[in-house]
């Protein structure tokens, strides 16, 4: 983990934690992350999109990429959530924080299975979703018992808090935003820990974000 001079935070997330951020979109949310510590270099960041598909389907993808690169973030492009922990690149990974936004329930499970392998005790997993119905038909918190993650954490969430994220439909309307409405962070562990346990100095994943 690269060694930074103070720590610089944004909501649930630090410039001393190694961080995954699986599933982007136009990579707004990594860069809103990458801009708020400065550097980037404890950050990965992938997407399932190929950098030609980003090109095409989101006007400032590439602008964002670009800037993660520069502020030492590594990007990897056609990174299947499903397959992740056996990328070439992931498969050393541990400890990480992984946040998840905004896919579909059978996207969510097979995630959060993957995403499952990667962790330590030390790691989390952040799913940001929608808690209104039909959303909360979804039952992520009994999606996540299944693979044997418990909650730690519950969070309301607001795009206030990320300035710079712009959230994405994905599918046929890529660059489309839409409304966030009611939606709230859980954070998942392999372990139960009380929600006044301090993260400050833990390695962390982060996930795909709010696409619709």
């Amino acid at each position: 983990m690269e060694v930074f001079s103070f720590e610089k935070k944004i909501k649930h997330y630090s410039s001393y934690q190694k961080i995954l951020l699986a599933g982007e979109g136009d990579f707004s949310f990594s860069v809103c992350l990458a801009r708020a510590f400065g550097l980037a270099v404890n950050m990965v960041a992938t997407s399932l999109d190929s950098r030609e598909s980003l090109m095409l389907n989101y006007s400032k993808a590439m602008s964002n990429v670009k800037e993660l690169e520069a502020r030492g973030c590594k990007v990897l492009h056609e990174v299947d959530v499903h397959s992740m922990s056996q990328h070439p690149f992931l498969i050393r990974g541990k400890g990480f924080r992984i946040i998840l936004e905004g896919f579909h329930q059978d996207l969510v499970r097979g995630f959060l299975k993957n995403a499952c392998e990667m962790l330590t005790a030390i790691g989390e997993i952040h799913v940001t979703h929608k808690t209104t119905f039909p959303f909360t038909e979804w039952k992520i918190v009994e999606l996540a018992k299944e693979v044997g993650l418990y909650l730690v954490d519950e969070e309301q969430f607001s795009l206030l808090d990320y300035p710079g994220y712009e959230n994405k439909r994905g599918a046929g309307m890529c660059d489309k935003t839409f409304h966030v409405g009611m939606c709230s962070t859980f954070k998942f562990a392999k372990l139960l820990y009380s929600s006044t346990t301090s993260w400050s100095g833990c390695s962390g994943i982060n996930g795909p974000h709010m696409q619709r």
